[in-house]
C-alpha cells in the first residue's frame, strides 16, 4: 500500500532549492491541486522541468508569476507572457530543450541510460557547449540524462498501491518523469482499490505518495 496523503502534507516534502519535474501540456493532465499548495507554500528557488509555463493564471504558470522558480528548463514559454519578460529582464534562467530531445532526456534518466544522441539542434545554439559526436557521416548532440529531486505528476485513476492509468492525452509527460525523480507524488482524479492490470500505464513501484484531489 502506497501513503495516501493530503496535498499539504505532499508539498511539505518539498524544500526551497529543490528542483522539480512537473507534468502536464499545458493545463492537460497538470497536477493542479500539488501545484495550488507549491504556491501557498511560496517554496522557493525552484529548479522546475516542465514542457511549458501553461499560462499566468493556470497551475505552472503560477509558480513563474509568484516568482518561485529560479530556473525553468521547459520547451515551450509562449503562451505565458510573464516567463518571457522575466527570462528577458534576466529575472529567470531559462534553458530552452527541444520537446522531443526533453523527453527523451528525462526518458534516459529513468531507464539509466548515460544520455542520447540527437541530431536536433546541430549547427544552431543548442549545439553549444557540448558534445557532439559524428555517425555513418552524420552529425549528432550528445545531451546528458535530466532528472529532479521530485515528481509532481497527474493520473486519473490510481489504486491504493500506487499503479496509475490515464484518459487520453493526459498521459503526456507524466509518465516519463514518474521513472526519473528521487520522489513522485501523484494527484489521482479517483482512488480505486486496485486496478485492472490492463489499465496500468505506471506501475506503482514508481510512485510514493498519493494526493486524491477531492480530498486536497
Amino acid at each position: 500500500m502506497k501513503s495516501i496523503v493530503s496535498a499539504k502534507e505532499a508539498i511539505d516534502l518539498i524544500q526551497d532549492g529543490s528542483t522539480v519535474m512537473v507534468g502536464g501540456f499545458l493545463d492537460c493532465g497538470a497536477p493542479d491541486i500539488l501545484i495550488e499548495e507549491l504556491v501557498n507554500q511560496n517554496t522557493g528557488n525552484l529548479t522546475m522541468i516542465a514542457n511549458d509555463t501553461t499560462y499566468p493564471d493556470l497551475d505552472k504558470g503560477k509558480l513563474i508569476v509568484n516568482r518561485q522558480v529560479k530556473k525553468l528548463i521547459t520547451s515551450h514559454i509562449g503562451t505565458n507572457p510573464e516567463t518571457g519578460r522575466q527570462m528577458h529582464d534576466g529575472e529567470l534562467e531559462v534553458e530552452l530543450v527541444p520537446m522531443g530531445t526533453l523527453i527523451e532526456k528525462i526518458r534516459a534518466k529513468g531507464t539509466g541510460l548515460g544520455g542520447v544522441l540527437t541530431p536536433t539542434g546541430v549547427g544552431t545554439s543548442i549545439e553549444e557547449n557540448k558534445k557532439t559526436m559524428e555517425i555513418d557521416g552524420e552529425k549528432f548532440i550528445f545531451e546528458k540524462p535530466l532528472g529532479a529531486d521530485f515528481a509532481l505528476i497527474y493520473g486519473t485513476k490510481v489504486d491504493r498501491y500506487g499503479n496509475v492509468s490515464y484518459y487520453g492525452t493526459t498521459r503526456n509527460l507524466n509518465t516519463i518523469m514518474a521513472t526519473a525523480a528521487d520522489t513522485v507524488i501523484v494527484q489521482a482524479d479517483e482512488l480505486v482499490d486496485c486496478l485492472d492490470p490492463n489499465e496500468v500505464v505506471i506501475p506503482g513501484l514508481f510512485v510514493d505518495y498519493v494526493v486524491v484531489k477531492e480530498n486536497k
